[in-house]
């Protein structure tokens, strides 16, 4: 079932153990067919060397597997919380990278102090409590924090990037763990200095309607 899907997701993993994102078997991709609503995700625990799109699960909205004998994510009851109750967002990615995963640990949002962040987040990446991890309980957080963010930091957890599909989200947990790399990195030089937020609103909507090629 949902071959493309499979095929996409199998490779945002590739992405995110290419560019250090991921380490073992940590992090996990999901999206949702949006004809269907169902859900193509990661299985527990099963290294990237194995991992293969034929070995994903395809589950529904209740979290019933319909297609695959490995169990699902244990982060599952969280992508489908996302789901469920951002219509918006059809593909959710959860990593473990080292440099989010700094910001996470003392507790602090993202600023935004580049114009390829003001570009294309449009602001800052807001920070989430300490909640549960493997249920709804941070899918209840990341709803009532995230605003019209594509990303967030979960305090002492790690980021949480989504999408209208994979590429999109993909593209925020890339973007994310270099913006908070160069921020680590600048400390160390000196204090970080943010953009005016008139000028972020400016520099995302200039990003928005002229940045890539437009489909006709």
């Amino acid at each position: 079932m949902l071959e493309n899907l499979r095929k996409e997701v199998y490779k945002s993993h590739m992405s995110l153990w290419e560019n250090k994102l991921v380490m073992w078997a940590s992090a996990n991709v999901s999206t949702r067919d949006v004809q269907t609503n169902l859900i193509v995700i990661k299985p527990s625990g099963v290294s990237y060397k194995d991992l293969s799109p034929s070995n994903l699960v395809v589950v529904d909205l209740e979290g019933d597997i319909v297609e695959g004998s490995l169990k699902p994510s244990v982060d599952m009851a969280t992508h489908l919380y996302l789901y469920k109750h951002l219509p918006v967002v059809n593909a959710v990615i959860h990593t473990h990278s080292t440099y989010a995963c700094a910001f996470a640990a003392v507790g602090k949002e993202i600023p935004v102090c580049l114009t390829a962040m003001a570009d294309f987040f449009g602001d800052r990446i807001p920070l989430g409590g300490l909640v549960l991890i493997g249920e709804e309980e941070i899918g209840r957080e990341i709803v009532s924090k995230i605003g019209n963010s594509k990303a967030i930091i979960m305090k002492n957890h790690g980021p949480f990037t989504m999408g209208k599909d994979v590429r999109e989200a993909l593209q925020a947990a890339i973007s994310l763990e270099e913006s908070a790399k160069v921020l680590i990195m600048a400390k160390l030089i000196g204090e970080p200095q943010t953009i005016p937020e008139e000028m972020v609103k400016v520099l995302h909507k200039n990003y928005v309607e002229k940045y890539g090629q437009k489909r006709r």
